[in-house]
C-alpha cells in the first residue's frame, strides 16, 4: 500500500525519531543529515567567536593559522579582522559586534609615531601602516568595551600602546645582544629560548603554574607600562614578557608565542582556554 510504513521508526544520533516510507529510505536519510548538520550548527553557536587580527593580506599564512588551530582547540571559534575591513568601516564598534573576545597577533613593528616617539637610527624599525591603524582603533575600542583580549608578540606592544605606554624600538639599544630574545630559526619554535619569572596570584601564573619557559621572536619589547596594566612576567635579562590589567576580568599580553608551543608544552594551551573561557561568560 502506498505510504505504508515498510520500517515504521528510525531515529538519529540524539534519539529522534523519523518515519520511513516505503521507498522513500533517500528521504529519511536526508532529514536524518539534516538533523545533523543542525545539530552541528548549533555547537558552532555555542562557541565564542574570538576575533584575530593579522598581518595584512596574511591570514592564511601558516603562522597565522596556528592562532586559530590553537583557538579552535580551546574551544572558540576564530574569526580573521584584517585591517582592510577595519579601515573600510572606519568603526571598530561594528568589528567587535561580530566577536567576543580578542587575540591580538604579531608581526611587524608599530611605528614609534603611535607612542610619541620617532624612529632611531640603527633600530631596524620595520611598520605595517595600516595594520597599526586598524589595530590600535581595535584595541582601544575593545578596552573600552571591557572585552577580553590576549596580545602575543607585538599583540602585547600593541595593547600597551594602545592603552597609553611606549616600547623599547631595539633591544639592543638596552646593550643585549641582537640574538638575545630572537632564537636561531633553524630551532624548531615549540622549543623554549630562556626561561620567565612569574608574579605569584597572577592570571598568567594561574595559566603556566608558576615559573615557565618560552620561545622567543622579538626585537621589541614593553617599555613605559600603560596605565592600568602592571608587570607580571619578566626574563632573567629584566625584559617584560607578560602585562595584565587587574581590573579587567582578562585582559593580557605575551611577549613570547604560545601558539606555537601548544602541542608540546599543554601549559601554553591554558592560555587560549582562559581567552575562550572570558568570551563564553561575556557571551
Amino acid at each position: 500500500m502506498a505510504g505504508e510504513l515498510s520500517n515504521p521508526v528510525a531515529a538519529d544520533d540524539h534519539g529522534r525519531i523519523y518515519p520511513v516510507i516505503a521507498g522513500g529510505r533517500a528521504c529519511a536519510v536526508h532529514h536524518l543529515r539534516l538533523a545533523r548538520r543542525h545539530d552541528e550548527q548549533a555547537v558552532k553557536r555555542s562557541r565564542p567567536r574570538i576575533g584575530i587580527t593579522a598581518t595584512t593580506g596574511g591570514s592564511t599564512s601558516p603562522n597565522s593559522r596556528r592562532y586559530a588551530d590553537a583557538v579552535a582547540a580551546a574551544g572558540g571559534e576564530p574569526v580573521w579582522l584584517e585591517p582592510a575591513d577595519v579601515l573600510r568601516d572606519q568603526d571598530p564598534g561594528s568589528v567587535l559586534a561580530r566577536v567576543d573576545a580578542l587575540l591580538l597577533g604579531g608581526g611587524e613593528d608599530i611605528d614609534p609615531r603611535h607612542y610619541g616617539e620617532t624612529i632611531l637610527p640603527d633600530a631596524g624599525v620595520k611598520i605595517d601602516a595600516p595594520r597599526d591603524t586598524a589595530e590600535l582603533l581595535i584595541a582601544r575600542a575593545a578596552l573600552a568595551e571591557e572585552m577580553p583580549i590576549l596580545g602575543i608578540c607585538r599583540g602585547i606592544q600593541t595593547l600597551n600602546v594602545a592603552a597609553g605606554g611606549s616600547l623599547h624600538q631595539d633591544l639592543t639599544l638596552l646593550g643585549l645582544a641582537p640574538d638575545a630574545h630572537v632564537q636561531d630559526r633553524r630551532t624548531p619554535a615549540w622549543k623554549p629560548a630562556h626561561p620567565v619569572a612569574v608574579e605569584g596570584g597572577s592570571r598568567v601564573a594561574s595559566q603556566l603554574g608558576g615559573p615557565a619557559e618560552v620561545n622567543s621572536f622579538h626585537h621589541q619589547a614593553v617599555k613605559d607600562v600603560a596605565p592600568g596594566f602592571v608587570v607580571t612576567a619578566r626574563a632573567p635579562d629584566g625584559v617584560i614578557e607578560t602585562i595584565e590589567h587587574p581590573a579587567r576580568p582578562f585582559v593580557m599580553g605575551v611577549q613570547w608565542h604560545p601558539e606555537r608551543m601548544v602541542d608540546h608544552h599543554p601549559g601554553q594551551r591554558k592560555l587560549f582556554e582562559a581567552l575562550v573561557a572570558a568570551a563564553r561568560h561575556r557571551k
